[in-house]
């Protein structure tokens, strides 16, 4: 099993930016390819951005490239989720995710471990 802990959520105005930890432990692997997705009230689950084991290669859902920046650290079994720029539409809970998939696979259904969540609010 492995257990997945978000931090960093919290209230922004439109325009500032947070930073979304997720610590793994348990049986953690830096094999896993990690996740970030985020509800928002209403919505289905969606993809934000995923990372190579290796950190090496990353991918973005089309919504928030070039404001978003995903990193790892293998080393502290820790992904961060640096937002930029954010705006009201970011608002939603986001959670990280593990899984042994790629990282173009934006479905929930490619991870197998799951954190409880991270509050993002920006206010407009």
């Amino acid at each position: 099993q492995v257990q997945l802990v978000e931090s960093g959520g919290g209230l922004v105005q439109a325009g500032g930016s947070l930073r979304l930890s997720c610590v793994a432990s348990g049986r953690t692997s830096s094999s896993y390819t990690m996740g970030w997705f985020r509800q928002a009230p209403g919505k289905e689950r969606e993809f934000v951005a995923a990372i190579r084991w290796s950190g090496d290669v990353t991918y973005y859902a089309s919504s928030v490239k070039g404001r978003f920046t995903i990193s790892r650290d293998n080393a502290k079994n820790t992904v961060y989720l640096q937002m930029n720029n954010l705006k009201p539409e970011d608002t939603a809970v986001y959670s990280c995710a593990a899984g042994y998939t790629v990282v173009r696979a934006t479905s929930t259904a490619a991870y197998g471990y799951w954190g409880q969540g991270t509050q993002v609010t920006v206010s407009s």
